[in-house]
């Protein structure tokens, strides 16, 4: 028998697989889950590029004689319902602007884009090209400039750098709403450069100035190490944001996975002097924060995580390096869930119904707290989504993107409202 019908076998059967994992992704064991979900991500954020690349190799090897034997045939069968599959993601992904309106209103009110003055609604452009959706790495717009590696801190001799995106054109007249993006990872990998790229793009095109942190990453650091550097970059923010152009008065902090941990513990933990060590005594309170599939409950008591690698493997031996048994009131103290009081910021929560690294179930239990607390919280769970949905462009990850923007127009501007300051150009 020909090569040619067991290649378009082999190509139908594993599209077919890797749509069947992006739908229903395993939750357990730990290691699978995570072995997989690459797979799961790739294909649910990239639809469209897979049915293109998909569709043209399967039509190469049909015309060239993958279909004369019946392998064959068993391929372009599967590989047919792998784009079946597709289609059904692009119409999750479709139902993304939807569902991010209804839980800014929520939150917000149905009036809230009344209340964002006429020039910054002015400055708000939510389309996005084609061009931009085909290429899957971030590309920065041309009127952000990116001003490398500034050191925020120095830790036990060692530097910690800031990225800052910012108008140049705006940093002459100051007073700019800042946004501090901070990476994920598993607290272990990841660094300023590879995540938030669409956040601080579209927020600095904007008028905002954006800030994107590095922080020390475990083995080597042990929570709350992590957040201490966190807080740290709040601090030099609140000190010299302001030569660049920023009002270090209103700061919004946001990120991604262990970033959105931090990013949430640092919002509910405002000027907490045991996370302040040497500068107890400077305000890193922030105005909003912005969590994309974030983990907020280290205990875990309601048992989120189906599997024991999340508990035994990352967090008692690598980040905590002590297991909960001995150490569950520093855990509890990790758990932005536990921390949550009537005082803490407006929360915008993003957080994927498919996500099998951080589970949905736990972001809606942070979303009822913050809630029952009376604090403003907006929750978006994203149909069809996996962890780390927005880290390129897609049909998704650009409605949650702009919804992140009027997020945080909205809070700008109902501050700016309390405070009687001027309007300035968005």
């Amino acid at each position: 028998m020909p090569p040619l019908p067991w290649l378009l076998f082999a190509l139908g059967v594993s599209c077919a697989a890797a749509v069947a994992v992006s739908l229903w992704p395993p939750q357990r064991p730990g290691v699978l889950a995570l072995a997989v979900w690459p797979v799961g991500w790739l294909v649910g954020e990239l639809p469209l590029h897979a049915i293109v690349l998909w569709t043209g190799a399967g039509a190469a090897l049909a015309v060239g004689g993958g279909v004369e034997a019946w392998p064959g045939w068993v391929g372009a069968g599967a590989l047919a319902l792998a784009l079946l599959g597709l289609r059904h993601h692009l119409a999750l992904a479709a139902g993304t602007t939807p569902a991010v309106e209804q839980g800014l209103v929520e939150a917000l009110g149905r009036d809230y884009h009344d209340r964002i003055e006429p020039e910054v609604r002015a400055a708000y452009d939510p389309t996005t090209s084609w061009r931009a959706l085909a290429t899957i790495l971030p590309v920065r717009p041309r009127e952000v400039t990116r001003v490398r590696d500034l050191e925020y801190a120095r830790v036990d001799g060692r530097p910690l750098h800031l990225d800052l995106f910012r108008r140049d054109d705006l940093a002459a007249a100051g007073g700019r709403p800042v946004f501090v993006y901070v990476h994920g990872g598993g607290w272990v990998i990841g660094n300023k450069r590879q995540q938030g790229r669409l956040t601080v793009h579209e927020l600095a095109a904007a008028g905002w100035l954006c800030v994107s942190i590095n922080y020390r990453l475990s083995p080597r650091a042990t929570f709350p190490d992590h957040l201490l550097d966190v807080k740290r970059a709040l601090a030099w923010v609140r000190a010299h944001i302001a030569d660049h152009g920023g009002d270090p008065r209103f700061v919004v902090i946001g990120g991604g996975s262990a970033g959105a941990h931090l990013a949430a513990l640092a919002a509910l933990t405002a000027n907490d002097p045991a996370y302040q060590p040497g500068f107890a005594d400077v305000d890193t309170a922030v105005a909003g924060c912005v969590a994309y599939y974030g983990v907020y409950d280290f205990v875990d008591d309601d048992r989120h995580f189906r599997h024991r690698a999340f508990h035994d493997l990352l967090l008692a031996r690598v980040v905590m390096k002590t297991p909960v048994a001995r150490a569950r009131e520093a855990y509890a103290q990790a758990s932005p869930v536990a921390r949550v009081t009537a005082t803490a910021p407006p929360f915008l929560l993003f957080h994927g119904d498919r996500d099998s690294l951080a589970p949905v179930t736990a972001a809606r239990a942070f979303a009822a707290r913050l809630r029952a607390a009376g604090v403003a919280c907006a929750y978006v769970e994203l149909p069809g989504a996996q962890h780390a949905f927005e880290l390129f462009p897609s049909l998704r990850s650009v409605a949650v993107v702009h919804g992140t923007h009027r997020f945080c127009q909205a809070i700008w501007c109902a501050w700016r409202a309390r405070a009687g300051t001027p309007a300035d150009r968005a």
